[in-house]
């Protein structure tokens, strides 16, 4: 699956810092701008399945799941 998302970066003295304006507490951090949006990627990717997997978990027995494709 292909997902886009928007990375803001800034730098802060000889640190790269950046969040995601779609996923909530998805932040980087890096030496290089090359490192902190590795960063930030790993952190989207680590919130958005502990996000799906705290979902299915808490799904009622008769729920059924439906892949809905944007883009």
């Amino acid at each position: 699956m292909h997902n886009e998302f928007t990375a803001i970066v800034e730098q802060d003295g000889p640190w790269f810092i950046s969040y995601c304006a779609e996923v909530p507490g998805a932040n980087g951090q890096g030496e290089t701008k090359e490192a902190c949006l590795a960063s930030l990627r790993a952190a989207i990717v680590l919130i958005l399945e502990h996000r799906r997997d705290e979902t299915l978990r808490a799904l009622p027995p008769d729920a059924k799941q439906e892949l809905v494709v944007v883009g």
